[in-house]
Formats: C-alpha cells, structure tokens, sequence
C-alpha cells in the first residue's frame, strides 16, 4: 500500500492534478491486476448476503416506497434498464439502484468495516448491480467494480474520520461507488476522476441521520449516494467536469467540513499492480443491530446463563470504545435511546435496549427483538433502565489498532445484582467475526439467505440466484438478471399502502 498524505492547498499553491486524492482514486480503478480468488470469493459472499437481508426487508414501508418510487421509472432505452429487488422487471438503472439499495441497509444487517470512519460497504453493490445490468456487463465486470469499489471505501475510511465532524459517513461511499462503476465500465482516469469529485461534492452531508430521533432517511442515505454517484458517473462520461481539487481545495471538504486547512489525512491506497483485498478486511452480521452492537449481543446470550433471576440485577455497566459510547451508547446524551415508543432506527443505535433484550430472551431477531410490544414490556424497561456504557481507553485502542488479532468491537460487562455480588464478562469480536467463535465463510452466507429467503422467494427462484452467484465469475452480458430474485406476489400484496406521490 502507498500512503498519500492529504491536506488542504491554497488556490494559489502549486498543487497539480496528479496530486489530488481524486485522481489517486482513479489511477487505482484503471489499474488492469487480477482480482484475487479470495476477493472474488467474498465478494459472492457479499452479493449473497445483500439478498438475505432485503428479503428480510422487502414488505417494510421504507422499502415499499423506495420501490414505488423506482417502478415508475422505465428505463430511457428499450431493452436496456436494471431490475427492482421483489419484483425483476427493467427500469432505469439509477433508480433501481435506489430501491435495492433501500433494501439492503433498511435492517441494519449487511457488511461492516469500522477505523477511523464507519462505513457498510455493501452499500456499493446495488448501484454497480444495476448499472452492469443496464449496460450489459459482464459477471467479471462487476466482480472487477466491487473490488474497486470496496477497495475505495475501506481505504478511505482507514485514513479519514467524517463523524468526528458531524459528517455523515456515506461521504466516503460517493466516491467508491463513482470509482467502481469506473472500473466495470472501463472507463479512463479522467473521467473516474470527475466522477469521483462530483459524487463526493453531492454526497457529503451532517450525521444528524444518525443521532436524536433516527427516521427512515438511514436506510435512505446510502441509496441516495449510490444513485447520485450513477448520476455522476454519466455526467463525467458525457464530458462534465467537478470541483477541484475537491478533497484539498481552499474551500473544499477538508477545509470546511473536516479537520480544517491543518489538518492531514494519511490515507493507504493499492500501489500500481497491487492486487485490492480490502473487501477481506470487512465482516458481516449475524443479528440485525448496528455493527457495535454484534459482539454486546453474544456477549449477553453468554452471561445470561450465569444469573439466576434477571430481577436481581441492581445495574449494567457496559466497559467499551469511544466510538460505541458516543454513537449507541450513554455517552450520545440521546434520552431518545430509553424511550420505549422510538423508531426502530433508534433502537438500533441503542446498545442498553439492545443488551437488555438479548440477556432476556437470549436471541436476537430482526423483526420481533425490535416490536412496539417488545420495547414495551415494562420488565424490559426497567433493565434497560439499570445499563450504561462508559468509555475504557484500551477498547478504544483495541477499535482503532491495525493489527486484524487485536482489533476488537465488543465490550466487558459488569453486572452488579442487589446482593452486591459482581458478574464479570467481555468479548471483543462477535461470534461472526472472522476471529470469532462462529466466523461466516459461504454456508453461513447460503444460510443467512435460505433462512431470511424462507416463505419470501420460492425455492426454485432461491436456487436460480445461488447458482447465478456461485458462477458469477463466469456470467456472460444476459446473466445478471438472476441477481435481483424475485419475491413471491403474495409477500408483495401484503406491503402497506403508501401515500401517492410526485411521480
């Protein structure tokens, strides 16, 4: 890896293109090195696991509307378009991409990869998906862009925080998703380039998304992203330009919404013939919680079996990293995050709801842990009501190391019961992790699937997917359909109405 140092350039510097992040950005996505095996493994792993999850999430509301949405956009071209998760079809690419990717990221149960930022990478697969559909690529076409395009993501988010500036972190997904459609589509450096500064200009927003009372727009946001970098990506083929320098311009990203004319990034990218294996690096979820939340959860399935009588419980006091203090913990200062009528989003991002559900029924489920009914058992509320998190300097180490057998996402447990006797536990990676107890290889993966697929998609449909995932690798330019299953029409015609609108 070659680490480039970022940083703010006044407009009078000497500072030429060759040197912006953004064309750094590109150079990576035209360089011709094989994608690796493992790479190409995991990245079917990822397509399939995209799946799971938005059938898990294909009659939700937000879901429901994302689609409607994208239904009433035929493709331009004849012939040409890109299918709607549920339902196949054609339509235009851009909003295909939209309502898959609503789909993927409405449960908060795909792909992780947290450093210095957050990020779901799979976010990056519906939009590239849709293009290569549209356009006919092939199957080692959007193998080669999800490589790119992971590889971009993760990097950047190594190397450079947004929400320590309330920035919310699909800024670093705009640029990804430009620079693998820049790969699938062969594309040259220049044109990458441009698509890169323009999606990273129009994708850069506040974390308020995230924080207070969390609505559908964090499903929605990295839709939104993956749509408006298609968006770019066209623009730039079609010879427009974009702010430059974007990332070090005087009064670009870093100036102002960043770390300030100072600051510098040190951000690792893939030197020339350097094989992209980010995509390794990222691990997916076995329960439907924000990342932080994984490792807390097994961890309370584990300490459950060690108390007697949840009553006794006189407080929880989870020990863990700056990040999950701040971002679903005590330490957001949300009140919203111990209020039983919240959204489910908001849920989500509250590890004491989260922990206490888990060390009551010892399961987690995407659906039913998060029920009105469920946050409103006043047992419930009342454990929830005894947990707090506070910061510990060495889990905040341990979630920034670079070293893969030291980083860690989990938390220690110190469970005081009214007797005064103390219950002590941690678990620093999920069971699903790769260094976990369970780790996910393609049989979790297939199973995820088949299991979230269950009285969704029939059989046969399931089948026809795997197999079109499983040979993707070899897929030729009418191939892809088969990624988009379609959802059983009687599933369908339970989603709720929604209200009309402009389209």
């Amino acid at each position: 890896m070659i680490i480039h140092s970022v940083r703010t350039h006044r407009s009078a510097e000497e500072f030429p293109q060759s040197e912006h992040l953004a064309q750094k950005i590109a150079e990576v996505a035209v360089d011709p090195v094989a994608v690796p095996a493992d790479t190409r493994d995991m990245v079917i792993n990822r397509i399939i696991d995209n799946a799971a999850v938005s059938a898990a999430s294909v009659i939700r509301r937000p879901v429901t509307t994302a689609r409607a949405q994208a239904l009433a956009h035929p493709p331009a071209v004849e012939n040409n378009g890109a299918g709607v998760f549920g339902v196949g079809g054609s339509y235009s690419p851009e909003w295909a991409a939209w309502a898959n990717g609503v789909a993927v990221r409405e449960l908060d149960f795909h792909d992780t990869f947290l450093a210095a930022e957050y990020s779901h990478p799979g976010d990056n697969i519906p939009p590239l998906v849709a293009v290569a559909q549209h356009v006919g690529a092939t199957g080692a076409d959007l193998i080669r862009g999800l490589a790119t395009a992971y590889e971009i993501q993760i990097d950047l988010v190594r190397g450079m925080s947004l929400h320590e500036h309330k920035i919310d972190h699909v800024a670093h997904l705009g640029p990804s998703v430009a620079a693998g459609l820049g790969t699938m589509l062969h594309l040259d450096a220049e044109t990458i380039y441009q698509a890169v500064g323009q999606a990273l200009h129009l994708t850069t927003a506040t974390r308020q998304s995230r924080k207070g009372l969390i609505s559908s727009w964090k499903a929605y946001a990295p839709a939104h992203a993956g749509k408006i970098a298609i968006e770019a990506v066209d623009r730039a083929m079609r010879g427009e330009g974009s702010p430059a320098p974007i990332w070090e311009g005087e009064d670009g990203v870093i100036a102002w919404m960043l770390g300030g004319a100072d600051k510098v990034y040190e951000i690792p990218l893939p030197g020339p013939g350097e094989a992209k294996r980010a995509i390794l690096d990222s691990y997916t979820k076995e329960h439907s919680a924000e990342y932080q939340s994984q490792a807390p959860i097994d961890l309370a399935r584990r300490m459950r079996e060690r108390i007697a009588n949840l009553d006794d419980i006189e407080s929880i006091v989870l020990h863990t990293s700056h990040h999950t203090h701040v971002v679903i913990g005590t330490g957001s200062n949300d009140p919203q995050k111990f209020d039983p009528s919240a959204s489910r989003e908001t849920l989500d991002h509250s590890v004491m709801y989260i922990f206490a559900v888990a060390l009551q029924d010892g399961t987690w489920h995407h659906e039913s842990s998060y029920a009105p009914e469920r946050a409103n058992r006043p047992d419930t509320i009342e454990l929830w009501r005894k947990i707090s998190t506070v910061e510990d300097p060495e889990w905040t180490r341990r979630y920034h190391s670079t070293d893969p057998a030291e980083k860690a996402f989990g938390a220690k447990a110190v469970i005081t019961l009214r007797s005064g006797e103390v219950i002590t536990d941690e678990l620093a990676v999920a069971d699903a992790h790769p260094l976990g107890a369970r780790p996910f290889a393609r049989a979790q993966y297939e199973a995820k699937f088949v299991t979230m697929a269950d009285g969704v998609v029939d059989v046969a449909e399931q089948q026809r997917f795997l197999t079109a995932a499983h040979g993707l690798a070899e897929l030729g330019t009418d191939g892809l359909d088969a990624l988009v299953p379609r959802v059983q029409p009687v599933v369908l015609d339970k989603a709720p109405t929604i209200g009309s609108g402009i389209f």
